[in-house]
């Protein structure tokens, strides 16, 4: 037994499991509202949420509660679905009042990729087809059936066999839509696709696409686990872009710091789980007590609080500020979802490197080396916002003047 002592990082680096040759390696010891703090004290505003999870801010005192109140009534009773709790019953008549009619069931599970394996699943239950469309550049998650939904071939190929008949068409492209048949049992999208950069549906796009699947009988699957819950100035984008899907897919931001995925359909599609086979999807831990209660904490102070009317204007701050800049080529934004394009790989890794340097929390995309992430939690302020673009442009200005760190 080894008896050494080490410190925090050493441990990390020693026990937990990498999964990139450079990980950030900061410990932080307490997040509040946009802050990080590091034990030593050092203070990083979050302009990444961790990816579009904390929208209600870092450390959020109602949502605490909520968790802790729960806690001392009861954690977990029994696999998903069999047992009646009230934070679940709550939390889904909450949520499904929130969505068009046709939206009013929830299955309630762990994560993001959970939720798209099993919304896909469902989709070739309810249609009994077999083939899927996804998008180039799109991510969908890691999990086996969620990869195979990647176009990206190096994430990929040492992962194969993968999930067989998925289909691979352009986002944007009306010539594309025609892909879609009547062997299709699902089409799945990010209204706006996240991690290729922050790229934005042409203006008719999703309408186009969801007549094309009407026509065909294919279900449309919309993965708003990004852009859900405000981040796009709209609760879901869905209502941002006045386009209904068969299947809403929700995780991140959804349980308010919690784990927690879920998905959202009618009452008819989620009934094929029931038969055919009987359970035809099971989860342990899906909807925990705990979490489906911070998750209703979470949802009821972004209804309250005007953060999600105030996501355009504190968007365009930012544009605003940011896209005059000479190293900067554009800045495509969905709300406080945000690429800041340099052009240049490069370039973008500098800037992300120092911003850290700065005490910024950065982060680029999977599909878009040459652009950095602004996503700060919605609750950021003007004076955060100053905070921020004072740093980024300190950067940017080094980067620009051949300062490298």
């Amino acid at each position: 037994m080894d008896s050494m002592p080490y410190t925090t990082r050493e441990l990390f680096f020693r026990h937990l499991a990498q999964t990139s040759p450079n990980p950030l390696g900061i410990e932080i010891l307490k997040a509040e509202g946009v802050f990080l703090y590091s034990p030593d004290g050092r203070k990083y505003i979050d302009l990444v949420s961790g990816v579009s999870v904390s929208n209600v801010g870092h450390s959020n005192r109602e949502v605490i509660e909520a968790a802790c109140r729960q806690m001392e009534k009861h954690m977990h009773l029994m696999v998903y679905g069999e047992v009646i709790q009230s934070p679940q019953v709550e939390h889904a008549k909450l949520l499904t009042s929130t969505l068009p009619d046709s939206l009013s069931v929830v299955y309630y599970l762990n994560s993001g990729s959970e939720s798209v394996e099993t919304a896909v699943k469902l989709a070739k239950r309810y249609t009994g087809r077999r083939e899927v469309i996804s998008f180039n550049n799109c991510y969908h998650g890691s999990t086996h059936g969620a990869m195979s939904l990647m176009s990206d071939q190096v994430f990929k190929r040492a992962f194969r066999p993968l999930l067989p008949d998925i289909r691979h068409i352009n986002f944007n492209s009306e010539e594309d839509l025609h892909l879609i048949t009547s062997e299709t049992a699902c089409v799945i999208i990010e209204p706006v696709q996240g991690e290729a950069g922050v790229v934005l549906p042409a203006e008719g796009y999703l309408t186009k696409l969801r007549e094309r699947c009407n026509k065909c009988g294919t279900l449309l699957l919309f993965d708003e686990i990004q852009t859900g819950f405000g981040r796009c100035g709209k609760l879901f984008a869905l209502q941002k872009y006045e386009v209904i899907p068969d299947i809403l897919i929700l995780a991140k931001a959804l349980g308010g710091g919690m784990p927690l995925g879920a998905i959202v359909t009618s009452s008819e599609i989620m009934n094929c789980f029931k038969s055919n086979p009987v359970l035809g999807h099971i989860t342990t831990f899906g909807g925990h007590p705990v979490s489906c209660a911070a998750a209703l904490a979470a949802l009821k102070i972004l209804l309250r609080e005007d953060w999600i009317e105030k996501v355009e204007e504190k968007s365009l701050k930012f544009y605003e500020s940011i896209k005059g800049h000479p190293l900067v080529k554009e800045v495509r934004t969905s709300g406080l979802l945000a690429a800041v394009e340099l052009g240049n790989s490069e370039n973008a890794e500098r800037v992300i490197r120092m911003l850290l340097e700065e005490g910024v929390m950065g982060d680029g995309f999977l599909f878009c080396s040459t652009a950095f992430r602004i996503a700060p939690p919605l609750c950021i302020t003007g004076a955060e916002i100053d905070y921020a673009l004072e740093r980024i442009h300190r950067v940017m200005d080094k980067v620009l003047a051949g300062e490298i760190n």
